[in-house]
């Protein structure tokens, strides 16, 4: 989950991840480049009575713009040509139809983006998870149930055990930098140490892709990241890793709007739930392999756990 607080995060998806006969990003590209399909939001028509819940000038120059870090596939990352794809991209096209205007992603750091909506962007889809922190500062829509979930090494040659945290003192797991796994795995690491077990080795890399890349060559047991993230690096790899155990801590994600522009937040609801009532949203994760994470409910500032 994209908990951070000061970091940036993202499974790059032109990064190479040590596949068969990938050698560089160049190599995965030509590999890859022909099964990234965008889902067409072409045939979505404006709705009127969405459009009329938008304030007086709001997005009068045709385009919603929409920060999202583009670097944590399959949500938001750059193919490789350098467009933005992914299903928060095609999310927001499919949200702009349903407002009359065309929908434009504009690549930011992970971390400025909550602080820029409502001035330089409309809105952040970016794989924000829920939290108390947030909707106290911003509104978030959800829309997608997205929890945690391990990778290892096709077959589990290193016997991972991951029912019970403490099952993996004595084992090195990568995370992402500034992710709520990042902190999962420093407590437990701190309760293997509590309990005299072996260290658990926490090794924390700028980007999921890096983490992945040290699971495929062994330098790591195990990786943690988002449940989506986990299940797309399986098809990255070509299987040379798998998932493992369940999917934990399951959340919401939003979209971020301004707290002080309600009536632009009712807009912006309103065309996701749309999305959602017409079985688009889940067409478009669909698209993107992504089973049993779509939302039925737009719900406003869900309440959370902290």
């Amino acid at each position: 989950m994209r908990i951070r607080h000061h970091a940036s995060l993202g499974l790059a998806a032109t990064a190479c991840l040590v596949l068969s006969g990938c050698t560089n990003a160049a190599d995965w590209n030509a590999n890859r480049s022909s099964q990234i399909h965008s889902f067409d939001t072409s045939s979505i028509q404006a709705q009127p009575d969405i459009i009329a819940k938008l304030p007086q000038g709001a997005l009068e120059d045709g385009v919603l713009d929409v920060a999202a870090s583009t670097d944590y596939a399959p949500a938001e990352f750059l193919d490789p040509s350098g467009t933005a794809v992914g299903y928060d991209v095609d999310l927001t096209n499919a949200i702009a139809a349903v407002l009359g205007v065309k929908g434009k992603v504009h690549t930011a750091e992970f971390d400025s983006i909550i602080a820029s909506i409502g001035s330089k962007y409309d809105a952040g889809i970016s794989s924000f998870t829920v939290t108390p922190e947030r909707t106290a500062e911003v509104d978030m829509t959800a829309y997608i149930n997205v929890g945690s979930r391990f990778n290892v090494q096709a077959g589990n040659p290193k016997g991972v055990e991951t029912s019970d945290h403490l099952k993996l003192c004595g084992r090195t797991i990568g995370v992402q930098v500034g992710t709520a796994q990042e902190t999962t795995m420093r407590d437990a690491a701190d309760k293997c140490a509590q309990a005299g077990k072996p260290v658990l080795s926490v090794r924390s890399y700028s980007k999921q892709s890096e983490a992945t890349t040290g699971l495929v060559g062994g330098t790591i047991d195990a990786t943690y990241s988002d449940s989506t993230v986990a299940g797309y690096a399986v098809e990255l790899t070509d299987g040379q890793i798998i998932t493992l155990g369940e999917i934990e801590d399951a959340a919401p994600q939003g979209v971020v709007t301004a707290k002080a522009d309600p009536q632009f937040t009712a807009a912006i609801q309103a065309a996701v739930q749309y999305l959602m009532d017409h079985g688009i949203w889940q067409k478009i994760l669909d698209n993107w392999g992504v089973k049993d994470a779509a939302l039925t409910t737009a719900e406003l500032n869900p309440a959370v756990k902290e």
